[in-house]
Parts: C-alpha cells; sequence; structure tokens
C-alpha cells in the first residue's frame, strides 16, 4: 500500500510539471490543424480513384458532425492536386508537426536525456505526426463512425449483413491491438535516447484503455444528442469535438508520465543493486 501511495505522488508530481500542463493543449491544438491537410489529400486520391465528390460528402456526414463537415467541405478539391494546394498541404503538414516535435523534447526533458540536433528532431516529429494522424482517422473511421461507414458502403452492394456483424464482433479486440501497438510506438520513437519499449507498456495501455472510452462517448454524443442541441447549435458539436481530441491529447501526455515514472524506478533499482555491491 505504501509503495502504491509513493508510486501515485511521484507520478502525480510529473504531471504536475510546467510542460506537462502545457503539453496536452500543444498536441490538441496541431491534431486540429492537421485536419485540414488530410481533408484536402482525401479530395485528391478521390479524384485519383473517379470517387464521385458527393460520395466523398455523404461519407464525410457519416463520420463527422454536419456542422463541422460543411466547414471542412471547403478544402476538398477534385481537380486534382496542383503545385498551390501541394505547396498548402506540405506546409500544413509541417506546421502540424509541431505538436510531436513538443512531445519529443517533453520526453527528453522528463527522461532527463539530451537532446540531439534540432534537424534529427523534426525529421523525427514528421514520422510521429504520420503515426498520430493515423491514429485519429483509425478512431473516427472504426471506433466512432464504422458501423454508419460500413452500412453507407454495404448499401451500394450485394454483399450481405454478416460482414456487418463480423466487423461488430471483431472491432473492439482489433482497435484494442492497434491502438496499443501505435502509441507504444509513439512512447518509444519520441525520446531521443533508446528507451526499451517494455517500459512503455504501462503508458500505452492506459492512453489505448482512455482513448477508446473517449471515442466511444464522443461517438455516442454525436449519433444521440447532437442534433437535439438546439440551443448552442452547431457551436456544440465543434466544441465537442475538440473537448474529444483534447481528451486524447491529455490521455497521451498521462501515458509518458507513467513512462517516466517506470523508468524512473528501473534506473533505481539499478543504482541500489550497484550501491550494494
Amino acid at each position: 500500500m505504501n509503495l502504491t501511495k509513493k508510486y501515485l505522488k511521484k507520478l502525480i508530481k510529473i504531471i504536475r510539471r510546467p510542460e506537462m500542463k502545457i503539453l496536452p493543449g500543444n498536441i490538441a491544438f496541431f491534431l486540429v490543424l492537421s485536419i485540414f491537410p488530410i481533408i484536402t489529400l482525401f479530395g485528391f486520391f478521390a479524384s485519383f480513384f473517379n470517387v464521385s465528390v458527393d460520395s466523398v460528402i455523404n461519407l464525410m456526414g457519416d463520420i463527422l458532425p454536419n456542422e463541422v463537415n460543411s466547414i471542412l467541405i471547403n478544402y476538398i478539391t477534385l481537380n486534382g492536386l496542383d503545385i498551390h494546394i501541394g505547396f498548402s498541404v506540405l506546409l500544413g503538414y509541417v506546421v502540424a508537426s509541431n505538436g510531436a516535435h513538443s512531445i519529443i523534447v517533453s520526453c527528453n526533458t522528463l527522461y532527463g536525456l539530451e537532446h540531439h540536433n534540432y534537424l534529427r528532431r523534426r525529421i523525427k516529429s514528421l514520422f510521429i505526426t504520420i503515426l498520430l494522424m493515423i491514429l485519429v482517422i483509425f478512431s473516427l473511421i472504426v471506433l466512432a463512425f464504422g458501423n454508419n461507414i460500413l452500412k453507407y458502403i454495404l448499401s451500394y452492394s450485394n454483399i450481405g449483413n454478416k460482414i456487418y456483424y463480423l466487423y461488430l464482433l471483431f472491432k473492439w479486440p482489433t482497435a484494442i491491438v492497434v491502438i496499443f501497438i501505435m502509441i507504444k510506438l509513439i512512447f518509444t520513437l519520441a525520446p531521443d535516447s533508446i528507451i526499451k519499449s517494455k517500459y512503455t507498456n504501462k503508458g500505452a495501455f492506459f492512453t489505448t484503455i482512455a482513448w477508446m472510452i473517449s471515442t466511444f462517448i464522443y461517438s455516442f454524443y454525436v449519433q444521440n444528442f447532437s442534433h437535439y442541441d438546439i440551443f448552442y447549435g452547431s457551436l456544440s458539436n465543434i466544441i465537442i469535438m475538440m473537448m474529444w481530441i483534447y481528451i486524447l491529447s491529455y490521455s497521451l501526455v498521462i501515458g509518458i508520465a507513467i513512462n517516466v515514472q517506470n523508468y524512473s524506478n528501473y534506473m533505481n533499482n539499478i543504482s541500489e543493486n550497484v550501491n550494494d555491491k
């Protein structure tokens, strides 16, 4: 019991550090910012595969609240990826990677590691940003609105409902494995020094569970309550989506804090064993 209290006190001390208070909002802001280049790329790939604009708009309508969807539709182009759009997507992606760069710098500070050169950190932040984008898209398409998307797809095919029921059966187990592996990879890559992946398991597991619970609540709200909010209208749906992304970011930060504490305990045990000898 005393060991648990001691562990929790150290964990809370890490969470209360200044960089940990700033990091969730920083990550959330740049995750929201990354939505726009993603939507633009969706439009480009749709045009490449000759998908009609109406199909893309209808699919986005099933994934996102109507008010959020109406804002993002303006960023879709099905006329190809010209140099201006390509530059905007690239610039937006580079700016969005600032969130991942903040994760790297914070991890180095918390683990007590030396920073690598700036260029190396920026390249790694671009890769981590891709992983974060994939995680958010996966959460939206599979967990939050996967049921609606699959129904939409099946309505245009002759495939029976067995696929839909198989999806319902394997959705959550598959999501746990995919999200856990992705988050564990982010936690392992983020520090500028090799941290064995086994010391990231607890933080990755906590973040995975928190990620899934918050996504389930967000999906439940959008599908059952967002259309009945007459007083606040579109504003409430946008706020709820931003709150969901902030909670995802905060759970990621707590996962980092858990990993730092586990690694600190490991290093302390090594020091005690050396001193005993």
